[in-house]
């Protein structure tokens, strides 16, 4: 408005939002789809992978920009990989590096070759079969987490054992990222034909260096400057700019990798999370950071989704087979001959098999990686897609037949794991059950204690249920909102029920599951307000302490005596 009139070369709202628009279809469709698959009782990645098949170009209807996604799944891949260093433990590694890392490599290997010979039956050139093995040779994360999650075996030494293998594999491809780009600038120089073992190796080597400089950098002086930085950001009292320091130090230190060093996204991703991991605030940075990590590691998917040509299940169903059955049988097969190789029984064998039966995120990052640098081709990329898609699907059926072989025939394997008392049922009764271990749990436990009271401890953090165990508490490690974690606590015949997580909605969950499970049971909760109060009341609480209300009440008990408690009104 300029003069009373109005600017008519200023609109009143922007029609052409090509940004907003995919952002919002990506969230939207694969909410739809993830939330279907999830009751289908399958991945909800099925869902978001399907989701970007839906909006891409190879289906009618709407088409995503497909330029955008990509630069939002590279924000995906950064906040992935700061996850995983985030989560990543040198100490579990270590407990089972004897088995880990040769099992990892040689498995890497034996599925590489297959994915090789795949390619060459297929009549590619060697360096496209080399990448397309690579990409079937690595398991997602998120997928064997969860599936080793759901029943309770991240704590027992199957589940150490996976996890340390999966450890393995994410290093051996955050190498291969790192190192991909020279071998590729050289296999695509004019002169390729004549290059000799010396002149691949020269610029192997500047690249390695490189990556030396940058993660002495991280060790030496990251670990120092960034813990220390975010302590002063977390005294400051701001959950605001906590959180954004979080996402400054693992996007910051992504993005200064590539400019400064000339290493990956990933890469620098990875170490700024494995630095923070190693300062004491890394559960809340962790936990402030994960809604933006999960929004867009979902539009990660998506966009994945979007590149994949569904017509080559018509087209090439044997080529979509061969590459699902060197996913599902082939890594499986010599994941199961290494195992027992090592001298671990049948069944502890088939279940870190079925664990890497599948594919994911680190496949899609490689095979993006590997169109970029010429080195696949688009046929390699939907078959990746397709295995992916399809070797995540039959997961959780190959875990399901895990259980029921486990139920008819359970073969105790190597000597018994001290830790393993997660996969222990609870036959306590007349017990207090005390969910999340933070500060207001730690006050709980600290009571009944004191008070000789019987009570058992769940969290979803293995170190701290582990450090429990050590000490004598019974604890549990894994999400209360699964009814199989209730039940494995004995909340049947349970007393008393604390739930102490934050979280309201997963709050509201474990309630509601415990209540079904109890009726009888005696249920607080805390809450931050009025409303999250209500809702909780609602899922079947019978009391929830308000926190800021009960500190008012203390203070004023404090100043004027405890009948100001009683004679305080509570609005």
């Amino acid at each position: 408005m300029r003069g009373g009139v109005q600017d008519e070369a200023a609109p009143h709202m922007p029609h052409d939002t090509p940004l907003i628009t995919t952002v919002v279809a990506g969230l939207v469709v694969a909410f739809v789809l993830g939330a279907v698959a999830h009751r289908l009782r399958l991945s909800p990645l099925v869902g978001y992978l399907v989701a970007g098949v839906l909006i891409g170009p190879a289906t009618p209807g709407y088409v995503a920009d497909l330029g955008l996604a990509n630069q939002l799944a590279e924000i995906g891949v950064i906040l992935l990989m700061f996850g995983v260093g985030l989560h990543f433990s040198l100490r579990d590694l270590m407990s089972v590096k004897n088995i880990a890392v040769p099992g990892a490599l040689v498995q890497i290997a034996f599925a590489t070759l297959l994915g090789a010979g795949l390619g060459w039956s297929l009549g590619w050139p060697p360096a496209t079969g080399f990448v397309f093995g690579l990409a079937l040779s690595v398991a997602s994360t998120v997928v064997l987490l969860r599936a080793l999650q759901e029943r309770h075996l991240l704590e027992t030494e199957r589940g150490h054992i996976a996890v340390g293998w999966l450890i393995v594999e994410d290093l051996a491809m955050v190498l291969t990222l790192v190192l991909l780009p020279v071998v590729a600038e050289t296999l695509n120089a004019p002169d390729a034909a004549t290059v000799g073992l010396a002149t691949l190796l020269a610029p192997l080597g500047i690249t390695l260096a490189k990556v030396a400089a940058f993660v002495a950098l991280m060790l030496i002086v990251g670990r120092r400057v960034i813990p220390w930085a975010l302590h002063r950001i977390a005294g400051t009292g701001s959950r605001e700019l906590f959180t954004l320091a979080v996402l400054a130090v693992a996007l910051g230190i992504a993005y200064g990798s590539a400019e400064l060093f000339g290493v990956s996204f990933a890469l620098g991703a990875f170490f700024a999370g494995m630095v923070l991991a190693e300062s004491e605030l890394s559960h809340r940075a962790a936990e402030d950071s994960l809604p933006l990590r999960d929004a867009f590691a979902v539009l990660f998917f998506v966009s994945v989704g979007m590149l994949f040509d569904p017509a080559v299940l018509v087209e090439r169903p044997f080529d979509v087979l061969a590459t699902v059955l060197i996913v599902v049988v082939g890594k499986s097969a010599a994941a199961y001959a290494i195992v027992r190789a090592f001298g671990y029984g049948h069944f502890q064998a088939l279940t870190i098999s079925a664990s890497l039966a599948q594919i994911g995120e680190f496949s899609f990052i490689l095979a993006t990686l590997g169109i970029g640098l010429g080195l696949l081709s688009t046929e390699a990329q939907d078959l990746i897609l397709a295995g992916a898609i399809l070797s995540i699907t039959l997961n959780p059926l190959l875990f399901a037949a895990l259980d029921r072989a486990g139920a008819r025939a359970p073969q105790p394997i190597a000597p018994p794991d001290p830790t393993a008392a997660i996969l222990e049922q609870s036959y306590a009764t007349g017990h207090s059950v005390i969910v999340g271990y933070g500060v207001v749990g730690r006050t709980l436990a600290g009571q009944l204690r004191a008070e000789e009271r019987p009570f058992l401890v769940i969290d979803d953090r293995e170190e701290e249920t582990a450090r429990l165990r050590e000490g004598g508490v019974e604890a549990l490690a894994g999400n209360a909102a699964d009814a199989a974690v209730l039940e494995a606590a004995n909340v049947a015949y349970a007393d008393r029920l604390f739930v102490a997580i934050p979280n309201v909605f997963e709050a509201g969950q474990v309630i509601a599951k415990a209540r079904k499970v109890n009726p009888g049971l005696r249920i607080s909760a805390r809450a931050e307000n009025d409303t999250e109060a209500e809702h909780l009341r609602a899922q079947g609480a019978d009391e929830v302490v308000i926190g800021r209300r009960e500190i008012a009440l203390g203070m004023l008990g404090g100043a004027f005596g405890d009948d100001a408690r009683e004679t305080t009104a509570t609005p």
